[in-house]
Parts: C-alpha cells; structure tokens; sequence
C-alpha cells in the first residue's frame, strides 16, 4: 500500500471519529450537560439527520485499486459501502446491490404502533452515498454466487464480479407456530420488518375493545435486536392503557427464552431486565401479563385462538383480539434453497454445539466468512453469527471493522487484532419516557469473538450498562442518538 503507515494511522484516526459520531446516545454515561440535550425536541420525529450536520470527508489516498460488492442496503451495508469508498479512495470502486429505493428503519418502528412517528418518517435512501461517496447503487436481488469465479448473478439477469463481496442481507421470518408468510402479511403480523406489517399491527391496535386482549410471542434468542420485544410491550400497553374512556385490556407476552435464575421468570429477559421488570411489574402493572419458559405455542390465525405448553408442561389457551407472534429468523437467503445456503455460507450452532445453520459464521478481526471456500466474502449485521448482538448500532460498527480490515488486506496487511466495537440502543418505556443499554465489546483470543469489557478493558464478570430509570432526558436523547446513527450509516 502506498504511503501505508499514513494512510494506516488515517484510517484509525477516522475509524475513531466514526465510532465517536454515532456514540452520541452514549452521553447520558457520560454525564451530557442536560441544556445540551433540552435543545432537541424529542416530538420532532420527522427531523432526519440533516446534511448540514455530517461532514463529507474527502477520500483517503491509498492509490489501492479493487472491485468491491455489497449486498444488502441496510444499516450495515450502506455503513460498509460508505466507508469503503471514505478510506479505500478512488480506486475502490464499490457496488452497493439492494432492490429497495428505500430502507426503512426497524429501529424506532415500535414508536409507529402509538402513534408517534409514521413509517414514512423511518425511511432514508441512498442519495447521500452515491452523490457524497461514488457508491454505485444497483437495483436488483441477489440471485447466486458463484465463490470460484468471484460473481455474483442478480434478478435483473445481470452479474457482477468482485474482488471482495460483503453480505449484509439482514434476516427473513420462519413460517411458525402453525402460521405462513401470507398470515404474517394479513392477520397475525409480526412487524418485526418496519412497513406494511407495523401499519397493520398498528391498525389492530387502534382497533381493539377496551376489554381485549394483545398476545405477542418472542422467540428463543438469538434474534433481531435483544429489547425490541419487551420495548414493544410496554408501549402496546402504555397506549391500551391511556386510551380516552379508560381500558382493561390485557397485553399477555408469551417468552421462549427460559428464566435465568430459579424461581425469578423475569430473568429470562434478554435485555435491560431490571428496567423492564420495574415497567412490567410496576409502570405497566395490571396490563402486562409476563410469561417465560413457554413453548409448542401454536396460534390460529382466524380465531386467535393461541395455545401453548407454559413453564410447568401444562396446557394454556388464550383467546385473543389481536395477536403479534415474533417468530424465529434466520439469515436471509438462509432457508432451504435459499441462495446464502446454496453458497455454503450458513455454518452456525446452537448453546448446546449443535448445528443450527441459520446464521454465518465469521472472523470478527474482519468479518470474514468462516465457511469453506470462502474467502473474500464477508458477512455483516443481524446475518453474522458473532457473539455481538443483532442491532441496528452494532451493525454499523461491524460495517467499520470490516471495512478497515479489507482496506488493509487490500494494501497487503493483516486487519487489526484487537478490535473495538461499541453497542448502544434507547428503549421507550412510555410515550414520553425511556431506557437505555449500552456495552463496549472487545476482541478476546480464548474465544476468538468480540465480547463485553468493563471500563478499563477487561472482559472478567463484564456485562451491559443499563439506564438507572426511565426518563423524560432519555427520551429527549434517544432521538439524537438515532438521527446521528442513521446520518453516519446512510451518509
């Protein structure tokens, strides 16, 4: 690489910047002045990240040369393409392959089913890396790949070759719980991808009785973003609750996920499981009913009739008025014929060892494939099967690991051996209030993943930060927090 140990400490110094940018939602922490935080209005939904407030940096001058494709335009992959183009220069030429002319958000989306943003406001394009960065955008779907020749074929009939392929191709839904694709689209959605299903689910919200019954389900971890679910009930219930004329319906959350310590079923949650037993039990009392261990959850989509095994093995029927089953995921492209499985590229396992080939292993010094044959394929985001988890925030700095570590393999190096990953996400607990978790993750041999450290950098007995109490000023910040995200990611 030319001029490398410049263009290395470059890279570092923007890699830092980059990370610096989007931990504005980890200020609480750090003890942000609260007149810093007063000047967002956190009503101001419809506010994107606005141009004037993310700098465009000039392109690196590596005099490097190379054809890289990424598929999927997500968190993760406009991230990835972005920074690709932002420290590779000139001569990196990246494809950025994503059928939508439009992303839109899942983080925020539960905001939607209250009335407090529309789905339109959750929606970014690709203008800003194309016009900015030179992103090449290609309208299309992922078909194959083709790992020996280094191709890939799309649904327009076209293909294109790679130097490198990075897959952020995100996560599609398994058919569960005696449900298909078409009762998610039309009678029990999961809107656990923001778009129609979160303005039907919405729909069905408004339309309930005031005596009637929500049942959600959530799947056994791992899947896409740790506390959207238990976020989701406290704000289902939340808006139940204040309803004019009063309510006694019922939000019933049936958990998978099996309590952690006995006799304790809250501590099955997976995330932030202090502040969300304090909203089930005490904010949110009387209207969420939380059930963990649960499992054979089957659910009839004209009758909403939902029957399930409960902790102790006995049988359970709810009659429900609506029903919001978050079913199983898996990569997409990772189900039988699928063309991420077709690849090889699906190689995971369970807790127990045993293959689970939902998810694609990687090399979190680069976010390389571990699967055989492939090499120069790199997996990002809630696809990655990593040790991080599966979050919007998370995605965006897997997408500057990896993209760093092919700028250096490009330049005949090795990638960084200890990187830095930092997770933050806002939790509303009410329409005016909310949560926050935050963690630093490290790169640990033993394990060879990236994995929570305590202030300091050691990684003994480490575990998440949450919020000491919903807030008012956490609320105000979170909007903040996801405006900066999204204006790094999409530029």
């Amino acid at each position: 690489m030319n001029n490398s140990h410049t263009n290395l400490t470059s890279r570092r110094r923007w890699l830092a910047l980059a990370t610096a940018a989007i931990g504005a939602g980890l200020m609480p922490i750090l003890g942000r002045a609260d007149d810093d935080a007063e000047s967002h209005d956190a009503l101001d939904v419809e506010d994107h990240f606005g141009d004037s407030a993310n700098t465009t940096f000039t392109l690196a001058n590596t005099g490097l040369s190379a054809n890289i494709v990424v598929v999927g335009g997500g968190t993760a992959g406009a991230t990835a393409a972005k920074y690709l183009r932002l420290w590779g220069g000139a001569g990196v030429k990246v494809t950025l392959v994503e059928p939508n002319a439009l992303y839109t958000s899942n983080i925020m989306s539960n905001m939607v089913l209250n009335g407090r943003r529309t789905v339109s406001s959750l929606d970014y394009n690709y203008n800003g890396l194309t016009t900015k960065y030179g992103v090449t955008l290609k309208q299309a779907s992922l078909v194959s790949i083709d790992k020996g020749a280094k191709q890939i074929s799309l649904s327009d009939g076209s293909s294109l070759a790679y130097d490198r392929l990075v897959l952020a191709p995100g996560i599609e839904f398994v058919d569960a719980y005696g449900l298909t694709q078409q009762d998610y689209e039309v009678r029990t959605p999961h809107a656990w991808q923001a778009g129609p299903q979160t303005a039907l689910l919405a729909t069905q919200l408004a339309g309930m009785s005031s005596s009637g019954v929500f049942v959600m389900t959530i799947p056994k971890s791992p899947y896409r973003c740790p506390p959207g679910p238990y976020e989701r009930a406290c704000l289902v219930a939340d808006f139940l609750k204040t309803r004019a004329g009063g309510s006694t319906s019922k939000v019933i959350v049936l958990d998978e996920n099996v309590e952690k310590v006995a006799g304790n079923p809250y501590s099955a949650i997976q995330a932030e499981v202090e502040n969300f037993t304090q909203a089930f039990q005490v904010t949110h009392g009387g209207v969420i009913d939380y059930r963990s261990g649960v499992k054979s959850i089957q659910i009839n989509p004209n009758t909403k009739v939902v029957t399930y095994l409960d902790a102790q093995n006995a049988s359970q029927s709810i009659q429900a008025e609506v029903v919001n089953p978050i079913v199983p995921q898996r990569a997409r492209g990772g189900g039988v014929g699928g063309w991420l499985s077709t690849a090889g590229l699906t190689n995971s396992k369970d807790s127990t060892g045993a293959a689970d080939n939902r998810w694609c292993v990687v090399n979190v010094l680069s976010f390389e494939s571990t699967a055989s044959g492939a090499a120069g394929i790199h997996v990002l985001g809630d696809a990655a099967s990593c040790g991080l988890p599966k979050a919007g925030h998370v995605a965006n700095q897997e997408a500057k690991i990896c993209a760093d570590a092919i700028v250096r393999l490009l330049g005949g190096q090795q990638p960084d051996p200890a990187p830095v990953a930092n997770s933050a996400c806002f939790s509303p607990i009410t329409a005016s209030t909310a949560s926050w978790l935050t963690a630093v993750y490290q790169y640990d041999s033993a394990t060879q993943k990236l994995v929570v450290a305590n202030n300091g950098g050691s990684t003994s007995g480490a575990s998440p930060i949450e919020a000491s109490a919903p807030s008012a000023e956490n609320f105000k910040q979170m909007n903040t927090w996801f405006n900066t995200l999204m204006g790094d990611s999409f530029a």
